[in-house]
């Protein structure tokens, strides 16, 4: 999708509308996908595979996706490379992109970032079902929690950061981060199975602790933007595919590592964990902050 933003629009203000109307759209589809996989699940029998019927419906959406992008008109003229660029010439360019100090800071900044992101969002239905011991399908609905609270956290921090330095608003978020895993998951210990659990009588954690994503939020499309500002426009077809790498690579790695400490040492233990992340990602941000404040090379 983001390939195809530059195809349909004119102009930088008319990109960022389209892309911030793509990212709100995903994180609506995020917060359905919740919903949808619920809602296949036996509640009499949570282990019955029925649930994987779900999947018959998104390859019907996917289809539905297809139908869309065939019938809808692309002038694909302008994403051609030029003789001065030609397709072979990307991966140079991204492995130049690489060996620049701003830009290994950004990754490592990027990887740390969807790293927990992932590893929260991810894991956070087990926890709910594991640990807070919520139904199954509640345990998925909770957690729909987080990704309303990405929702509304980007664009609370789109306001936010039209006023304020980036580093600063994000340096407060992952202290806020910090502050909230430290006061909620003590609230998790001594929780017993109860057969009555509901919206109503659900343990306190469960509507506290997604609200993390508030403050995950605003991360990762912020440092998007410092590496862009701070890169010649040349340079940005490139910086996009090394943004698309890293954060594939940490979200796989986040989420491997939160689920084997998680049967490992318990899921308290795993969540308590996303504190080293937290504290490297300061560290980052703040090299970040000072390499991209040179002029761009």
């Amino acid at each position: 999708m983001y390939s195809s933003i530059g195809l349909l629009t004119d102009g930088p203000r008319a990109h960022a509308s389209l892309t911030n109307t793509i990212e709100g759209l995903f994180m609506v589809g995020v917060l359905s996908s919740y919903w949808l996989f619920s809602a296949f699940i036996n509640p009499l029998n949570p282990a019955d595979p029925v649930w994987l019927d779900v999947y018959w419906v998104l390859a019907g959406l996917s289809v539905i996706v297809l139908l869309l992008l065939a019938v809808s008109p692309l002038d694909e003229s302008k994403a051609q490379f030029s003789a001065k660029a030609p397709l072979m010439e990307m991966p140079r360019v991204m492995i130049g992109l690489i060996v620049r100090p701003l830009v290994l800071v950004f990754l490592a900044s990027a990887f740390l970032y969807v790293l927990m992101e992932q590893g929260i969002g991810t894991w956070l239905p087990t926890f709910n079902r594991e640990v807070l011991h919520l139904p199954s399908a509640m345990s998925i609905q909770a957690a729909s929690i987080f990704a309303g609270s990405l929702a509304l956290g980007r664009l609370a921090a789109g306001i936010v950061l039209r006023r304020l330095a980036w580093f600063p608003v994000l340096a407060g978020c992952i202290v806020a981060m910090a502050a909230l895993v430290l006061a909620t998951l003590p609230l998790t210990h001594g929780l017993s199975v109860r057969s009555d659990t509901n919206w109503l009588n659900a343990p306190l954690a469960a509507y506290i602790f997604p609200l993390i994503g508030l403050f995950l939020a605003p991360i990762y499309p912020a440092i998007n933007s410092a590496i862009l500002s701070a890169l010649p426009k040349t340079y940005h077809a490139a910086m996009t595919g090394l943004i698309v790498v890293f954060s594939a690579l940490g979200g796989t790695t986040g989420s491997l590592i939160t689920g084997t400490v998680f049967q490992m040492l318990g899921g308290q233990t795993a969540f308590y964990l996303t504190l080293i992340p937290m504290a490297l990602l300061m560290l980052t941000l703040w090299q970040l902050s000072r390499l991209s404040a040179r002029p761009a090379a």
